[in-house]
């Protein structure tokens, strides 16, 4: 009786995957090590762990950047590695920002609101891209415009909060102070969290993408 040889899920899994692929995962990659030492942070008070969890964010980007050249240069472009884009940017650049936001003191009430909209507003933003990517290239290699601002713009706010902390401005001294009502306090600072994420969702809004 001869047995069948059979190539274990995973590994099929993995023969699916394309060169580009891994540098997107190199990318998720960073956004969870951004959480992490964001959490350590909040933990041990050590300022380079903050520094380094800020500095998840470019490279963040530099693999976002390499995933699409080299999908570009060879040729290979598909619906999983859209979907795995899209993941690795939510991660990236939604969750690890709001997460650093939190450890260096917008724990507010407001704060927790605005950041949690902040992270949905980046979510609906590119599952409407997955959906109306198509249409938006017109039978080209990549969309001619976004609607919104892609998500990767949320390394100016870990920019931000970086120059903040390396000034001495975390936690009872970020810039503004706090505003308390209706029980709840708000550090001003949130606010450019609001405004990104409402910018990231804005239809009316086109970037020509280069």
């Amino acid at each position: 009786m001869t047995r069948s040889k059979r190539t274990p899920r995973h590994f099929s899994m993995i023969r699916e995957f394309h060169a580009a692929d891994f540098f997107t995962l190199g990318n998720a990659a960073c956004g969870m090590a951004g959480v992490f030492l964001a959490m350590e942070y909040a933990t041990g008070a050590d300022l380079a762990d903050f520094l380094w969890a800020a500095a998840m964010a470019p490279l963040a980007f530099a693999f976002d950047m390499l995933d699409g050249r080299v999908a570009r240069w060879r040729q290979q472009h598909s619906s999983l590695g859209r979907e795995l884009d899209s993941l690795a940017d939510i991660i990236s650049f939604g969750v690890a920002p709001a997460a650093l936001a939190f450890a260096g003191g917008m724990r507010g009430g407001w704060d927790v609101l605005i950041l949690i909209y902040f992270a949905c507003c980046g979510v609906a933003r590119l599952a409407r891209y997955n959906v109306t990517a198509e249409t938006l290239s017109a039978g080209a290699d990549k969309v001619a415009y976004f609607e919104g601002t892609p998500i990767p713009t949320s390394v100016v706010l870990t920019a931000v909060l970086a120059a903040i902390a390396w000034q001495g401005g975390l936690g009872s001294a970020l810039p503004g102070g706090a505003w308390h009502f209706v029980g709840w306090t708000m550090h001003p600072l949130v606010l450019m969290f609001a405004l990104s994420g409402t910018l990231m969702i804005s239809k009316t809004l086109r970037i020509p993408k280069l």
